[in-house]
């Protein structure tokens, strides 16, 4: 059972490596139009043995400088949300999603060169968005509301709606983050139970309901209950 500070525990990597990925994908997309080069053959190219090595490079490669900028602040805001609620299986969610969502893009996609972060962004959603339903903890439903509410439209993408935009990556992404959500479903934070939750739990011992009456009325002042009687034995030698 996971402990619920595991989760819900600021430190420095909650924000460190959100802004440390973000970096890196600026860095490569720097380095391309600084010396001119293209990375998008190192994408993910469907069913080949050649595009296999996209699985592991594609997220760091995007295509424009539009297409970055909106990768960019998603995968900020999830991934920082992933390594707050979720600390102890962060890096397992973001390494393993990254390799079963770009499988999927390889097994399904079409013939074409798939590039950027958007399949990541969309394990995160998913992953977020189911896993605090399974929760049924209040911070975590909150937060598969708010993630639902920022992202909800990109459900659309994971659709063939829009030509140039690799569909597959996103349904790919969808489908592990679901996969996941059930895969690491016993590390979750569990709802704190109270005393009158516990099997146990008697209400005659409960020194608060001990205040009111049958009738549910406030008693101000409770009697105290009557000292039984005690009775002392002294011995005594006889000296006679």
């Amino acid at each position: 059972m996971s402990n619920n500070q595991d989760h819900f525990k600021f430190s420095t990597g909650v924000i460190a490596y959100p802004i440390f990925f973000v970096l890196t994908i600026w860095l490569v997309f720097w380095f391309e139009v600084r010396f001119g080069f293209n990375f998008s053959k190192y994408g993910i190219y469907p069913q080949t043995f050649k595009g296999l090595r996209g699985v592991f490079l594609s997220p760091f490669l995007h295509g424009s400088i539009q297409h970055l900028y909106h990768n960019t602040i998603p995968l900020f805001v999830l991934s920082m949300a992933l390594f707050y609620f979720y600390r102890p299986i962060a890096w397992k969610v973001l390494f393993y999603g990254i390799i079963v969502s770009g499988f999927l893009t390889w097994y399904i996609g079409r013939p074409s060169y798939h590039i950027g972060a958007s399949g990541l962004i969309y394990v995160l959603v998913s992953f977020i968005f189911f896993k605090g339903v399974f929760a049924k903890h209040y911070r975590l439903v909150a937060l598969s509301l708010l993630v639902i509410f920022l992202y909800g439209s990109m459900i659309w993408y994971a659709l063939p709606l829009e030509e140039g935009v690799s569909w597959e990556g996103h349904l790919s992404g969808l489908i592990t983050g679901l996969l996941f959500a059930f895969i690491f479903r016993k590390a979750i934070a569990k709802p704190k139970k109270y005393v009158w939750e516990e099997p146990n739990y008697n209400e005659d011992d409960d020194p608060f309901l001990k205040h009111f009456d049958e009738n549910g009325n406030f008693i101000e002042k409770i009697e105290p209950e009557p000292k039984q009687p005690t009775v002392n034995y002294t011995f005594k030698e006889n000296k006679d």
